[in-house]
């Protein structure tokens, strides 16, 4: 949070913290706005009292025991739910309409359940009965300097899981490796597009790579293992720099890749450019939608777009995407062909998976027709004044 958005916050709560609350200042990583007003909360409250507050705009400071506000916020959840799984009934309607109103439930729930708020001290304690421990975990995103803040439970439990990632590390689908997630930072959850980085045949005497928004790293680490003797991965949020670094290092691959804070491509030329954007167009609500929506494929457009001017003679252009958007009615079938052929590159080769994950067997999901049929594509491209 910078200054300008911290010294407003503490001017707005402190019209309207409960009374005897010492000073704190709002925080939210998700960008939500402050409550319109505060009230404490401990163990005499009961969900359904405060889902009525939280509708109404109240915040809902906690002040019982930690591990009963945790299931305070679980049952509000399930109640949410609940009316969601109801209000999706609707037979036959568009997907396109579908896909909507179901981010706009998703968000409201969000904003919802991010207003029961914990009291987080300066030095990253909570003084509260049976609050855990969790200093270490928040240092690494809150910091070791910050005034008292407001933060919500919900936040609080993402931020320490992320933590329990970073520290474990995910094991990647046949790869004798470890990738370790940083809170913010995309997580490769899903294996099938991976794989398929490992099956397309690299160019011909390919030394060099660039991976645009390379997130987590992990993509770099696989072209790294490959063979390919120099890659510079990129991306501009510092979040996701920080963790390719960390990756990059933990797997002491130092030698072949370089990882730079740079919104698209590098100064220089490489043999492949790799892109896996996100695959979504759609406004970004939060910090947290960035590695899942491309509001009017800004980055999808801006990579095609640049990718000829920073590609060597005889290289090749790796893009993965998913036709989840075709499938929800937000990109017409022909729309990325017709992108590829505006920036002067034909298809060498196409290479297809179709999703393992548990949302695309999950029949209670109200996307579910769309998440069963997607299917995730490696796209080869060169330039079409280029032989290959």
């Amino acid at each position: 949070m910078n200054t300008e958005q911290t010294e407003s916050s503490t001017q707005g709560l402190s019209q309207i913290l409960p009374d005897g609350e010492q000073t704190a200042v709002w925080h939210s990583e998700a960008g939500f706005a402050a409550p319109i007003s505060l009230e404490h909360a401990d163990d005499t409250m009961r969900a359904d009292q405060a889902l009525k507050k939280m509708r109404n705009g109240i915040g809902l400071l906690w002040r019982g025991d930690f591990q009963n506000g945790r299931q305070l916020l679980q049952a509000l959840g399930r109640r949410l739910d609940r009316k969601s799984k109801a209000a999706n009934d609707h037979g036959d309607e568009p997907m396109a309409a579908r896909f909507h109103r179901y981010r706009m439930q998703q968000a409201q729930r969000a904003r919802l359940l991010g207003l029961l708020l914990i009291r987080l001290e300066s030095d990253n304690t909570i003084a509260l009965r049976r609050a855990p421990t969790w200093e270490q975990a928040l240092l690494q995103v809150y910091g070791a300097e910050h005034p008292p803040m407001l933060v919500s439970l919900r936040e609080l439990l993402g931020v320490v899981g992320a933590y329990e990632w970073r520290r474990k590390g995910m094991l990647i689908a046949d790869c004798d490796f470890r990738i370790h997630p940083h809170y913010g930072v995309f997580s490769p959850s899903r294996a099938e597009y991976l794989a398929l980085l490992m099956q397309a045949p690299l160019p011909e005497n390919c030394r060099s790579a660039f991976d645009i928004g390379t997130g987590t790293g992990v993509l770099s680490v696989l072209l790294a293992k490959r063979g390919i003797a120099r890659i510079i991965a990129t991306d501009s949020s510092p979040r996701a720099v920080a963790c390719a670094q960390d990756n990059v290092d933990r797997l002491g691959l130092g030698d072949q890749v370089t990882v730079r804070e740079v919104e698209f491509f590098p100064e220089s030329r490489a043999d492949l450019l790799v892109c896996n954007p996100p695959w979504l167009p759609g406004k970004v609500t939060s910090s947290l939608d960035a590695a899942v929506y491309d509001p009017n494929e800004q980055m999808l457009k801006g990579f095609l777009q640049k990718a000829r001017q920073h590609l060597e003679p005889g290289g090749q252009i790796w893009l993965i995407m998913s036709d989840l958007a075709q499938l929800l009615g937000l990109r017409a079938a022909h729309e990325l062909t017709q992108l590829f052929s505006d920036n002067d590159l034909r298809v060498l080769a196409v290479y297809e998976a179709k999703p393992t994950h548990a949302r695309a067997a999950d029949r209670s999901d109200p996307l579910h027709e769309a998440r069963a049929h997607e299917t995730t594509s490696l796209w080869c491209l060169a330039p079409i004044d280029t032989e290959n």
